[in-house]
């Protein structure tokens, strides 16, 4: 299989199980959104959704949260681990944006990952999910499947990045890129990972991988 045709069918199939991608990172504004990517860093987005209901309720603006202080934040925030650097990264990043960006969060990827605690992948979550902007935010699920399926080295993130944006059509990256994170978790986690059910990885994937495993 060439790798257009890996890619092709990759979209056909996605698009066939995931019409619809909601943001599985519960948030209802650029703000929020931001805050929740930024909390889930090491942590699961099922467990950020049991933490910001409490937080947002304490602030969900720039203005609300620079009144609470760092250990405030932290004692909501400790579920989701990195509590100081999180607690000082959002404490911090709130004053900016009062100061720096009228309480607004910055549409441009150099601003967004000049905010403490915020880097390239949560700036691009922001950018595609809060802005429409075509990006393709590359967590450890995206990482692990385009390895998987023969479409990226796997020696870095930065790499996977690359290899997305020019293999996959720039009009689907933000769609694209939670629809391949639906897939991984249900069908092709790193524990447990049963290729029977991951018929993507079947059909596609890596010949040296699917070697080692007997396929």
């Amino acid at each position: 299989m060439t790798k257009q045709e890996k890619v092709d069918y990759v979209i056909e199939n996605l698009e066939k199980l995931y019409p619809e991608t909601p943001i599985p990172l519960e948030h209802h504004s650029p703000y929020t959104l931001l805050i929740a990517v930024l909390l889930s860093a090491q942590c699961t987005d099922a467990r950020v959704n049991t933490v910001t209901p409490h937080l947002f309720s304490l602030a969900d603006t720039p203005e609300e949260m620079a009144k609470l202080s760092v250990e405030e934040i932290a004692a909501v925030i400790r579920p989701c681990g990195l509590t100081p650097m999180k607690s000082k990264g959002i404490y911090a990043l709130s004053h900016i944006l009062l100061d720096q960006h009228n309480g607004q969060v910055p549409q441009s990827f150099e601003a967004l990952e000049a905010l403490p605690a915020v880097g390239h992948k949560t700036a691009s979550v922001v950018m595609s999910q809060a802005f429409g902007v075509p990006a393709f935010p590359v967590d450890t699920h995206i990482h692990r499947l385009m390895y998987r399926w023969g479409l990226s080295n796997g020696k870095s993130v930065a790499q996977t990045e690359k290899d997305a944006k020019r293999l996959f059509p720039k009009a689907l990256w933000n769609k694209l890129h939670l629809q391949i994170i639906y897939y991984a978790r249900a069908y092709s986690p790193a524990r447990g990972w049963m290729l029977e059910k991951d018929f993507i990885s079947r059909k596609i994937g890596r010949k040296s991988l699917l070697k080692k495993l007997g396929v």
